[in-house]
């Protein structure tokens, strides 16, 4: 028999691998305490520092708070129309605000443009509340998600991002989270591009977005920014670029953490992402649906098994090294159905110059049953055999 090949899986939405130090471009200067690159259609890191140190989310913890709007919202837990109260509490919150007070009822929609184009405290305060009955049973739910999400090195204490003890996370979990939030509900991703914004009656000189990249470059639509003063000057930026190999566009994540000034948070992040849009190439492998490889299946139905991705296989690779790329398969051997849609099954190893570039976890396009008695008994005489 032949021997087993070792099964690598990963989750859909997890960053697989950075690319080796021997294979990646040098990277631009960036003043910062802490960054990270993500390819998010290649599902790669390009470049980071002290992307693991613990550092103040600021108001990027607000990313956290509209994850689970958002799903309250397509739970139909709430309305984007429905209103909630604002408590005394929200009124009274430091920091950037919203400016909406008791008096008020305000819809759901203005107060989640509150939260991500002024990133009010007091908007994500009241839909904190509407949300989870209380700001301290939301913030539990906050740490539920994270730890759903795999974010290790994220504690969150508060709704909003003001400083608070032990209220901390890193440019990774950040980088895990904007991935999630992207590709869960995209939907929803058109409030991170809104420019301007307020609700009626509130001050004309508080209705403009903090990311300065969505007022400098067409190709950015979020995320978000944070600032408080041991956190330093934050941003979560995302660009999506036309490219013709490439249906659809291809999108890159910059974290940067602890910069100087609001122009250079923007400053910053910019360079990092012109330079992974012109360091790194993408190249698509295998189009959505198309099978990786097709191996023989035993005790099944069929007589072959479909494993591939339900989206394109792209991979981000330093420009020129395009031609200088190979592909390996890793599988468990005998195949024995049953096997389920989107079952994961083996992974698909890319090679840049004889070095690992990114594992791609495979799943089954194509469910394949068992097969009946007799079958089943032939494939088993047949193995035995083998």
């Amino acid at each position: 028999m032949r021997r087993f090949l070792k099964l690598l899986v990963a989750p859909l939405l997890a960053v697989v691998v950075s690319l080796a130090a021997a294979q990646a471009p040098r990277g631009p200067e960036v003043t910062a305490s802490a960054y990270l690159l993500v390819d998010v259609t290649a599902n790669q890191v390009l470049l980071e520092k002290n992307a693991d140190a613990p550092v103040e989310p600021a108001s990027l913890t607000k990313l956290m708070s509209a994850y689970l709007v958002f799903d309250a919202l397509r739970s139909k837990k709430l309305t984007l129309a429905q209103t909630l109260p604002v408590s005394e509490r929200a009124w009274k919150m430091p920091g950037s605000r919203m400016f909406i007070d008791p008096k008020m009822q305000v819809p759901v929609e203005d107060l989640l443009k509150g939260l991500i184009v002024q990133s009010g405290n007091d908007a994500t305060m009241a839909l904190a509340e509407g949300v989870g009955g209380t700001a301290e049973r939301f913030v539990q739910l906050m740490n539920d998600q994270a730890k759903a999400m795999g974010l290790k090195n994220t504690t969150y204490k508060n709704p909003e991002g003001l400083a608070e003890a032990g209220h901390t996370t890193t440019a990774r979990d950040l980088s895990i989270l904007s991935m999630r939030l992207m590709h869960d509900f995209p939907e929803y991703m058109h409030y991170y591009s809104i420019k301007k914004y307020r609700y009626q009656g509130t001050p004309v000189a508080n209705d403009t977005n903090r990311n300065l990249l969505l007022f400098r470059d067409p190709t950015v639509d979020g995320l978000k920014t944070g600032h408080t003063n041991a956190a330093g000057y934050c941003m979560v930026a995302t660009a999506k670029r036309d490219f013709p190999n490439l249906a659809g566009g291809r999108r890159l994540l910059s974290i940067v953490l602890g910069a100087s000034s609001e122009n250079a948070r923007a400053n910053e992040s910019q360079k990092l992402l012109n330079w992974g849009y012109t360091a790194f190439e993408a190249v698509k492998l295998f189009q959505a649906n198309q099978a990786v490889v097709t191996p023989a299946v035993w005790k099944g139905k069929e007589n072959a098994l479909k494993l591939g991705r339900t989206e394109a296989v792209v991979v981000a690779v330093p420009a020129g090294g395009a031609s200088r790329i190979k592909t390996d398969v890793a599988r468990p051997d005998p195949l024995v159905a049953p096997f389920t849609k989107g079952q994961a099954v083996g992974s698909l190893k890319v090679v840049l110059d004889d070095k690992e570039l990114v594992v791609v976890p495979l799943q089954v396009l194509e469910p394949v049953a068992q097969a009946g008695v007799l079958g089943r008994a032939w494939d088993a005489v047949r193995l035995w055999i083998k």
